[in-house]
């Protein structure tokens, strides 16, 4: 009785899978990366398409990697990827949401009491004396020209307060 074997489609898409999960462990910052357990070769591997330029060098330095995974345990290294693309998400919505409540500190009164009773820690003569102050400083004169020193103080305040460290 014959064994069932993947098809050669089957092991094409597994391999461009764990090329593609090459590319994103390569794309990590090197101390998380540093922090995986990774063989000796394929961390060299990934190292070395870093360094790589040419177009057709990664190419074949990606396969080179792809080829060195099969003998790998991919779900830590996927559950890695994983984690660091969910955390740089998860940075962007935390400033944007810094960035909600400042445009509502300023063009709302109500807005900072609503912000005090969700901060119950948050220093609320602080608060009041930065939203003060960047509504003193108004829009800025042109479209795409920097904003006040007292807006920006208080987008840190609120971003600061939001996630401390």
């Amino acid at each position: 009785m014959q064994t069932a074997r993947p098809s050669k489609t089957r092991l094409k898409q597994e391999a461009h899978e764990l090329q593609a999960l090459g590319e994103a462990l390569a794309e990590l910052p090197p101390d998380r990366l540093g922090a995986l357990d990774l063989d000796e070769p394929l961390r060299d591997a990934l190292l070395e398409w870093r360094r790589t330029r040419s177009h057709e060098g990664r190419r074949r330095q990606m396969q080179y990697i792809g080829r060195l995974m099969r003998g790998v345990d991919v779900t830590p290294l996927r559950d890695a990827v994983a984690a660091a693309q969910l955390g740089t998400a998860r940075d962007a919505l935390a400033l944007h949401e810094a960035e909600r409540w400042r445009d509502e500190l300023i063009a709302n009164d109500d807005a900072a009491t609503h912000w005090l009773a969700a901060h119950p820690g948050a220093d609320a003569q602080r608060l009041r004396s930065l939203v003060r102050n960047a509504r003193l400083e108004g829009a800025p004169a042109a479209s795409g020209a920097r904003r006040g020193r007292a807006y920006r103080e208080l987008f840190r305040f609120i971003r600061d307060e939001e996630n401390p460290a």
